[in-house]
């Protein structure tokens, strides 16, 4: 998914993409995520007076993850909400920002393939859970503690009293 702003700027309309975006390679190596499916893209980038393109528009895709509680599959559809501002410019090092939100580029055109990916990677859930009551795994022993509690001895013992744990026995 290229811009290309000398085309943009000289066109009377928005450029609009629809497209589907593998983030599968964003994901490599994650043990938390299962799979996940290609993005659906909907963008349209539209320049403005000041020579700068602002991209709108919204990514929506489905992933299977683990819970972070009891590790069963868990699957979630995003619907992600995009919108950047490029700016093209010969140095970006030189552009003091007084806007945070732009993004300053060199070239012709604008890759908007990382720009996607970072978005996708920005609204993954943090903590995934199967359901809000979900008991995990025995920290001992590594039961699923939704399928029955274990044998294990689960009392608490606050450490700095460790030593007078046996002393009335």
């Amino acid at each position: 998914m290229l811009i290309q702003f000398r085309k943009l700027t000289t066109s009377d309309h928005p450029l609009q993409f629809h497209q589907t975006v593998d983030v599968s390679r964003a994901v490599k190596g994650r043990k938390d995520i299962a799979s996940v499916q290609p993005l659906e893209v909907e963008l349209m980038a539209k320049p403005s007076v000041a020579g700068s393109v602002e991209v709108r528009g919204r990514l929506h895709g489905g992933l299977e993850l683990k819970c972070s509680r009891c590790l069963k599959p868990v699957s979630e559809h995003l619907d992600i909400p995009f919108h950047e501002v490029f700016q093209p410019v010969e140095d970006p090092e030189a552009v003091q920002a007084d806007d945070d939100d732009t993004i300053y580029v060199t070239g012709e055109s604008v890759d908007l393939t990382p720009y996607v990916e970072e978005a996708f990677l920005l609204h993954l859930p943090l903590a995934p859970v199967c359901s809000e009551d979900c008991k995990g795994l025995c920290p001992s022993c590594g039961k699923d503690l939704n399928e029955g509690s274990c044998n294990c001895d689960t009392e608490v013992i606050d450490p700095r009293l460790a030593g007078l744990k046996d002393f009335f026995k």
